[in-house]
């Protein structure tokens, strides 16, 4: 089933899209909201397939999906918590800024709080107020949750997942270490997040979702060139169950909370750094793990990052090549208060 939120209001309007992302029909008769239908999702999923169902087979009503009209599926979410799952971008990332991993990060996960206010539309523009923040996408998988309890084992914590999406998470990479070095964490480095036109349930990404993975290509552009296609499956060493288990260690998770992955990320043959597409490599999910690899490579960062006009397009292909949960495609842009 894939579900996504007309723009409309500051929830959205909740439809059901179609397989092939053609077609959607209203939810309404069954929440009006997403987090309406996630707040009571063991009588609304069921009633919401039925609508998925009527779709396929051309018996409900339905009309053209357009996905520069859907904003994020939670255009506001009441928590959105982002792990960084996969251990050879936090390697380089953290080389590039010369602080070493802690033993303790193969064990446990690195998590931060983002904001969860404001979310962008998958084709709306990212608005920044400078070039010099050193503007970063990160490509990443996200799953929503319904009410999870405190103190759940990870093995639990899986059946919690209700939907899935793809992550446009921005960073400002010049503005990190020194808000980092105040040791209190992420804030004015994490501007909103955009996430994909459609979340789809894990039974209908079939073979593609097992063990709490995501197993098949994330595919970023930058400018229409592509920068990267790792499998999301491979070198996460922490699955989503694990994630959403350390997420709820000490609190409860209430229906609606988005946990993120962290960025996308594979390690090259025999464990060494990937290589660009443009060498044959799986390329990067961000520029900063590109600009880690030049140092260690070529002795110097070479390619620079975002600026005002470049686009981002981030998607997933199921192996027949058709797009799963519709692409995102933001373009930076000056912010004018």
């Amino acid at each position: 089933m894939k579900l996504a939120s007309l723009k409309g209001g500051r929830d959205g309007q909740l439809v059901v899209v179609s397989r092939d992302l053609t077609r959607y029909t209203p939810a309404d008769p069954v929440a009006l909201t997403l987090q309406a239908a996630l707040d009571d999702w063991a009588n609304a999923e069921p009633k919401l397939r039925a609508v998925a169902e009527a779709l396929e087979h051309g018996v409900a009503v339905s009309e053209r999906f357009r996905e520069r009209e859907a904003a994020s599926p939670l255009p506001r979410a009441y928590q959105w918590v982002d792990g960084s799952a996969y251990l050879n971008h936090v390697e380089l990332v953290r080389q590039a800024r010369g602080a070493e991993v802690p033993k303790s990060f193969f064990v446990d996960p690195l998590m931060y709080q983002g904001g969860s206010d404001v979310m962008v539309a998958p084709r709306d523009p990212v608005l920044l107020g400078d070039e010099a923040w050193g503007i970063d996408c990160e490509g990443e998988i996200a799953v929503i949750v319904d009410d999870v309890p405190m103190g759940i084992d990870a093995k639990s914590a899986g059946s919690h997942i209700k939907l899935v999406m793809l992550v446009n998470d921005i960073s400002l990479r010049n503005l990190i270490p020194a808000e980092l070095g105040k040791g209190f964490g992420f804030l004015q480095s994490k501007p909103p997040t955009a996430f994909s036109p459609v979340a789809v349930t894990p039974d209908a990404l079939g073979e593609a979702w097992r063990e709490g993975k995501l197993h098949l290509p994330l595919l970023t552009a930058i400018n229409g060139k592509p920068f990267g296609c790792p499998n999301a499956g491979q070198d996460m060493t922490f699955d989503f169950g694990q994630l959403i288990a350390h997420a709820a260690k000490t609190r409860p998770l209430s229906a609606g909370t988005i946990v993120g992955s962290g960025t996308v990320s594979n390690k090259g043959p025999g464990g060494t750094p990937g290589r660009p597409v443009s060498q044959g490599g799986l390329g990067y999910s961000c520029i900063a793990e590109i600009r880690t690899v030049e140092q260690i490579v070529e002795g110097a960062a070479k390619t620079p990052f975002l600026k005002f006009g470049d686009v981002i397009r981030i998607e997933m292909k199921d192996a027949g090549g058709h797009s799963i949960f519709g692409a995102i495609e933001n373009t930076i842009q000056k912010h004018a208060p």
